[in-house]
């Protein structure tokens, strides 16, 4: 099978936190959308998301064609589906569920049509255990909202073909993501491991008295956060090299942080640990909720992505 057809229509199935923002996402690139959830009030919840994300979306930049008024809504799976030219799936993150869903969404959507996951966990060689068409499944897993973030993480199963793969990419890049192909499967994919790495650390210098959690933050969002809004580690490492670039660095430098690295610790995380990270949280958020937190993050960083374009390097790191 060819996966090169036009993608029109787009299936949200699961329309919790991410496949509301995922249908904001498309509804704002001049998609039509139809989502489905079994989840009662699930339509107004939706609804209210898009709502809620449509002046960032404008912020960001309408496509034509952009309307909230081409989304539509029904609990029948097989209705949302049947015409389906592209399914993101974003349901519960059980290995058992989604290898039934699949196999059951694999039924009713056209043989041709792409069938994307925004698993942030199970491999899809999971997912695609059960189904008839195997093939044309893939991992396409965002970061939270994906309708702010653009990296997406395009991963194949055993079974997928190349040409599903190389048409998530083609498509997630069109619509102004920034798409990465894993080339091998792991568990939590690969920007999720970054983080869990980063945070493996800072949670080993909490334990150890180093840093308050204020500290551990401000370390991370005043420091080295800065730069990675600008450009990956690698390339950083390159400008750390000074005018020998990143050949000094790898030969006078990477020494020294092997050394550093073989001092990174592992924490023991306690029911104490956690407290400790709770009640610093709670000390910098300050009494803002979670809701007005995220509005202001999605503010800034669609100002970093803004400032990206204008200096001409986005999708450059």
């Amino acid at each position: 099978m060819t996966y090169n057809k036009p993608i029109k229509r787009i299936a949200i199935v699961g329309t919790g936190v991410i496949g509301a923002s995922w249908a904001a996402q498309y509804l704002a690139k001049g998609f039509d959308v139809v989502a489905t959830d079994p989840a009662p009030n699930a339509e107004a919840a939706l609804r209210k998301y898009v709502d809620e994300a449509w002046a960032d979306l404008t912020d960001i930049g309408l496509s034509p064609g952009a309307s909230r008024d081409r989304l539509s809504f029904t609990t029948n799976m097989k209705q949302a589906l049947s015409q389906a030219d592209l399914v993101q799936e974003n349901g519960p993150e059980r290995p058992d569920f989604k290898m039934k869903l699949y196999a059951d969404m694999d039924e009713v959507t056209p043989v041709d049509s792409l069938l994307a996951s925004s698993s942030s966990g199970i491999t899809p060689s999971v997912i695609q255990s059960k189904c008839k068409h195997p093939e044309r499944i893939v991992i396409g897993h965002p970061f939270n909202p994906p309708h702010v973030v653009p990296l997406v993480e395009v991963v194949g199963g055993s079974k997928t073909s190349p040409e599903a793969i190389q048409q998530a990419m083609t498509f997630y890049a069109s619509i102004g993501k920034k798409p990465i192909h894993l080339k091998k499967e792991l568990p939590g994919h690969v920007a999720n491991r970054f983080q869990a790495a980063l945070y493996r650390e800072m949670l080993y210098l909490i334990e150890q008295g180093v840093l308050s959690v204020e500290d551990t933050d401000a370390a991370v969002c005043y420091g080295p956060g800065i730069r990675w809004g600008v450009m990956g580690q690698s390339l950083q490492w390159h400008l750390g090299g000074g005018a020998g670039g990143i050949k000094h660095f790898m030969e006078h430098l990477m020494d020294p942080l092997q050394g550093m690295m073989k001092a990174l610790g592992t924490p023991n995380i306690t029911p104490e640990l956690k407290q400790t990270v709770i009640d610093g949280v709670m000390r910098e958020a300050a009494g803002r909720s979670v809701e007005q937190l995220a509005k202001d993050e999605n503010r800034v960083m669609i100002g970093v992505l803004k400032l990206r374009a204008q200096a001409g390097i986005n999708g450059k790191s």
